[in-house]
C-alpha cells in the first residue's frame, strides 16, 4: 500500500500511531490536490481505518470533515495489490478492511470515489451471495463489481451490486462493519446494514457492508 501511495503523490507523516503496541505499523498519509475528486478537509471525521490494528484493546479511528458534502460516485474492489497505484492516482479511497480475512488466499478490499454532485452519486448498494441473487440483481438493473469479496478459492460467491440514478437518495458514505455487536448502534445512527456476511469464506469472522444515505 505504501508504494501505491508514494507513486500517487501522497506524503507520509513519519510517526507510527501504533508504536509500542506490538501490532501493525500505522501511518497517516495526506495529499494536496484540486482535481475533480479532491474535496478539501476542514475538520475531523471518521475514516475507515482502525488505528489500533491487531493489538487488542479499544478501537480507534481518525475523523475528517470536508468543505462540502460528498457522495459516493464510483465503487470497485481488488483481490491483489497490482492496481493500488492506479486507484490511488485516480482518487479512489480504500476501505481498509480485508473482506477475506481469516480465510487464506487473496486479500480483498472495497474502494470508492467521492463527488460533491449528488446527481452523480450511487443510489443503492446490494450484496449477492448466490447465483440466484446475482441473476435477480441483473434483472433489476444493478451493475456488478466483478471481484468476489470472499476470495476465488472460498467456494462462496459474494459480490457488491450498485445502481445510479432513479429515486433521489444519494449514498453519502459506506463502511465495512467487522464487529457485529455494533449492528444495533449503526442502525440507530441511521445506517443501513446489509444483512449478508461478505466474509462468508471464513467461519471465524463476519463482515457487513453498511450504507449511509
Amino acid at each position: 500500500m505504501a508504494t501505491g501511495l508514494n507513486r500517487a503523490g501522497y506524503t507520509q507523516i513519519a510517526k507510527d500511531l501504533n508504536a509500542g503496541a506490538g501490532g501493525d505499523n500505522i501511518y497517516l498519509w495526506y495529499h494536496r490536490g484540486s482535481g475533480e475528486y479532491d474535496t478539501p478537509i476542514v475538520d475531523i471525521n471518521r475514516l475507515s481505518c482502525h488505528l489500533n490494528l491487531n493489538t487488542g484493546g479499544s478501537w480507534i479511528h481518525f475523523w475528517v470533515k470536508r468543505a462540502e458534502q460528498t457522495y459516493i460516485c464510483d465503487i470497485t474492489a481488488t483481490d491483489s495489490y497490482r492496481s493500488d497505484n492506479d486507484l490511488f492516482q485516480t482518487r479512489y479511497i480504500r476501505v481498509d478492511e480485508n473482506t477475506n480475512r481469516g480465510a487464506g488466499g487473496s486479500e480483498d478490499f472495497i474502494w470508492y470515489r467521492q463527488t460533491t454532485d449528488p446527481k452523480r452519486a450511487l443510489t443503492d448498494l446490494q450484496v449477492s451471495t448466490s447465483e440466484a441473487e446475482m441473476f435477480a440483481f441483473q434483472q433489476q438493473g444493478y451493475t456488478c463489481v466483478s471481484v468476489n469479496l470472499s476470495g476465488e478459492g472460498s467456494g462462496q460467491l459474494v459480490y457488491v451490486w450498485y445502481k445510479k440514478g432513479g429515486p433521489s437518495n444519494p449514498i453519502k458514505a459506506i463502511a465495512v462493519l467487522v464487529n457485529s455487536a455494533l449492528i444495533p448502534a449503526y442502525i440507530k445512527a441511521g445506517l443501513t446494514v446489509i444483512d449478508k456476511d461478505i466474509d462468508a469464506g471464513c467461519d471465524c469472522f463476519s463482515d457487513y457492508l453498511c450504507v449511509y444515505q
